[in-house]
């Protein structure tokens, strides 16, 4: 029988379509067009007179070309964090009293102003971070679909809900919560950047937002998007700083009610332990939203399909170099089908190409900075001895480029098992059945993406039971979700399950009143006749 469809599924913004001529003339275009008009100059806008000098310059390159200068930013430092939440406080008296409807408008006039910029900003994703050109158009979609889909939510969430009874009316309202910090990462340096953003502006609050120090010129035209769409100034900073500055200063801010970051394990545990320690004059337990990394598994069981296994594998691990909290890192391999499995998963990983992602040739580019490129290298060379098979990268001198590599592990407790390594490594481990890659695949302390490949129904209903992960994907690739099908986010030290691009999301960014008027008329003064 034919799956049920979901009439009320969301329709995302559709993608362009690289088979087309004509799609990757203007693309071409727009990357020529784009560099030339580089660097990028960002600079912090704030709702009060900056003095220049106070500031640093950061520069970034692109990381497929290490001779193209990006951006060239100008850091505030924990000195300014002060006068940039005075300024948030104050536009939040103001912009707490629009409506609802106000605030919608303004989140769709920024989708269809994403829309209208849609080709320089994925030349400049792809240019800036890395990404291949049709995962930089993913994440310009997604960020267009994240401003419809919560706009949608928001009027739901703030029509007030009616629980009244006789005698006696009850409402129970969504209210804004306060200043927000927005804590951004780099990998999806549009979408989750936009959606981290928009979601509490839709909530009446106002916004500080810390981009990615490898990201700020997609932020700088995020930024300006979100100006011409008429979200003011002080309601929406943009703060550009070092995370362990100026991220940790608006964390530990006693004014702020709201922290929204995306990122590493590490850091998000920091901020999680920042935030629960309360601050002189702190008023307010502040409501964190912290998604973290990912160590997802997918079990290739004995009856797989295998040839759709492999591309769901290689897309997985190696879509935007495995740079994805989702990214497939352990591949766990029935026992029975385990030889032939790794012969023709090496043969479909060996003929990919590595280079530029500005030509399409390449299916994977390089890596973000020179620090993601030291520590996979380190990782590489401590585990040389497991290495089953490795594209060779040491033609491409001038960017961050690492060998994407096969691992082959024996130890279900070695750290290629258990550690995030953000980067094109992909570790085999054989498994004796499907129980058995089960109890492999929930030993890890994350619980973000994960899959099965299998054809057996037993299976496909206990991999439902019983995969400690978020989203779960059964005979398809783990990475790829979209907003208002997938919500996505995990727990353990995943994250708190957030679920961004679901219907809850915005729930995190409100506080609920609950209003109750007794209604019998006794008592009240009996109207004075003239």
């Amino acid at each position: 029988s034919m799956t049920q469809t979901n009439s009320q599924a969301f329709e995302g913004h559709p993608m362009l379509d690289y088979s087309q001529k004509s799609v990757r003339k203007t693309v071409q275009k727009e990357l020529v067009s784009l560099q030339n008009q580089l660097p990028i100059h960002v600079t912090a806008q704030v709702g009060f007179e900056l003095d220049q000098n106070s500031l640093s310059l950061h520069r970034v390159y692109s990381p497929s070309d290490l001779s193209i200068c990006l951006s060239e930013s100008l850091y505030l430092n924990k000195d300014h964090v002060q006068q940039v939440v005075e300024c948030s406080v104050s536009a939040q008296k103001k912009w707490k009293k629009t409506t609802v409807n106000e605030r919608m408008k303004k989140a769709n006039k920024l989708a269809d102003l994403l829309a209208k910029n849609r080709t320089e900003l994925m030349a400049l994703i792809a240019l800036e971070v890395g990404k291949p050109l049709d995962e930089a158009d993913a994440d310009v979609c997604e960020a267009i679909d994240f401003c419809r889909y919560y706009a949608k939510n928001a009027s739901d969430l703030f029509t007030a809900k009616d629980l009244s009874v006789l005698g006696e009316t009850n409402h129970m309202q969504a209210t804004p919560m306060g200043i927000v910090v927005v804590i951004a990462p780099w990998n999806f340096p549009l979408a989750i950047l936009c959606g981290m953003t928009i979601a509490p502006l839709l909530c009446g609050n106002s916004v500080i937002i810390k981009p990615a120090e490898q990201s700020m010129g997609v932020a700088k035209l995020f930024y300006d998007c979100l100006m011409q769409a008429g979200f003011e100034k002080p309601v929406a900073q943009l703060v550009p700083g070092l995370g362990e500055e100026v991220g940790a200063s608006l964390v530990s801010h006693p004014q702020i009610q709201g922290i929204v970051f995306t990122g590493s394990k590490a850091v998000g545990l920091q901020i999680l332990n920042q935030a629960n320690t309360l601050q002189p004059g702190q008023k307010d337990l502040k409501r964190c939203v912290v998604e973290m990394g990912g160590k997802n598994a997918l079990i290739v069981d004995e009856d797989a399909d295998l040839d759709q296994a492999i591309d769901a594998v290689l897309s997985s691990a190696f879509g935007f170099s495995g740079q994805k909290c989702s990214a497939l890192s352990r591949l766990l391999v029935h026992q029975n089908i385990f030889d032939e499995f790794q012969k023709r998963l090496k043969e479909s990983f060996e003929a990919l190409s590595v280079g530029s992602v500005l030509e399409l040739a390449h299916q994977i580019g390089p890596v973000v900075d020179q620090e993601s490129r030291q520590r996979l290298e380190a990782v590489i060379q401590k585990h040389s001895a497991q290495v089953v098979s490795q594209i060779d990268v040491s033609s491409l001198k001038n960017g961050h480029y690492v060998s994407p590599t096969l691992f082959l592990e024996e130890d279900p407790n070695s750290d290629l098992m258990h550690q995030e390594f953000f980067g094109p490594l992909l570790t085999l481990f054989k498994i004796r059945d499907f129980d058995h890659g089960l109890q492999i695949m929930n030993s890890v302390e994350y619980a973000l993406t994960g899959g099965v490949f299998t054809r057996n129904p037993q299976n496909i209903q206990k991999a439902k039971d019983e995969c400690e992960v978020g989203n779960l994907y059964i005979n398809r690739s783990i990475t790829g979700a979209l907003v208002g099908r997938q919500p996505f986010g995990g727990f353990k030290l995943s994250g708190l399950n957030g679920k961004a691009g679901g219907a809850d999301y915005l729930h995190h960014f409100i506080n609920w009143k609950t209003i109750t008027e007794n209604t019998v008329r006794r008592g009240f003064s009996p109207e004075v006749s003239v």
